[in-house]
């Protein structure tokens, strides 16, 4: 700078070129972070096409049929007539093919089909909960992960609480769909308000109870309890539902939890619980 205050020429020079730099330094920034993100998109999509293969493989060997079974048991019926229990034991079971499941994944332990969502899709399970967060149901790598049981969970003889995960994507795979849950549209038809669950040994119905939206715990997905825990759970659960069902819950039913993630950052959980209304065993 001139003895004046005056900026010299070379000062001027110098200082947009240092401008220069500063703005080609933040365009390169910004051109990475762009591909980067077009590169997530592009395997986001892949993965999620790849889910959607699978899931028609396994839709065109029509191997899910759905019937009134002759000798299905009713499981804890209420007192209350006017229950909407009495309604969702007439209706249809599915019943499941595990043959073929099981040829392509020994893991497979069940099938699940909520009704008004895309949610119909085999269950797996293995000795952790992060394996299938990440591997799809032919155990090839997947960010979109598959339908898994608990670990913790006797999937042969339903645990007090049975807890089912997967991945909530954007593209409604997996268990993204159950975000309908939340709209008037899908809670208003009380139809929906069941979830049909087979597996190798049994075919089931359970009544939903309560769904709510949650910051990330363990307190739902508790699989044990003592007797005084149960009601303190089942209590809590009940209590925090965003939605009234007509179902009751006591000491005497055993519940299936469904998890999810709401958001696409993960930071608020998805929780739908139902009781266990019907049983036939196979």
């Amino acid at each position: 700078m001139s003895k004046n205050g005056r900026i010299t020429r070379s000062e001027y020079h110098k200082r947009k070129k240092q401008k220069k730099i500063k703005w080609t330094f933040v365009l390169i920034i910004s051109l990475i972070i762009a591909i980067i993100c077009i590169i997530q998109i592009f395997f986001w999509n892949k993965d999620n096409n790849k889910i959607d293969k699978i899931t028609d493989d396994i839709n065109n060997e029509k191997i899910v049929k759905e019937e009134k079974p002759e000798n299905a048991e009713n499981i804890n019926p209420p007192e209350n007539k006017e229950d909407d229990y009495w309604d969702y034991i007439k209706m249809d079971m599915m019943s499941v093919d595990f043959n073929e499941l099981k040829k392509k994944n020994s893991d497979t332990v069940g099938f699940i089909k909520v009704n008004g969502t895309n949610v119909n899709y085999p269950i797996v399970q293995t000795n952790d909960n992060s394996y299938y967060l990440k591997h799809a149901f032919d155990k090839s790598k997947n960010s979109a992960g598959w339908v898994f049981a608990d670990y913790r969970n006797n999937m042969v003889n339903f645990d007090k609480n049975t807890v089912i995960y997967g991945h909530s994507r954007s593209n409604q795979t997996v268990f993204g769909s159950l975000k309908k849950v939340l709209n008037k549209s899908w809670y208003g038809n009380k139809d929906n308000h069941i979830i049909k669950l087979s597996t190798p040994y049994e075919n089931t119905l359970w009544q939903i109870v309560s769904i709510y939206t949650i910051k990330p715990e363990s307190y739902y997905i508790t699989t044990k309890f003592s007797d005084s825990q149960f009601q303190a759970f089942i209590k809590t659960i009940k209590d925090r539902s965003e939605i009234n069902f007509s179902g009751t819950i006591n000491e005497n039913d055993k519940i299936l939890t469904l998890s999810t993630c709401k958001d696409v950052a993960g930071t608020t959980r998805l929780v739908i619980h139902a009781k266990l209304i019907k049983l036939d065993k196979r």
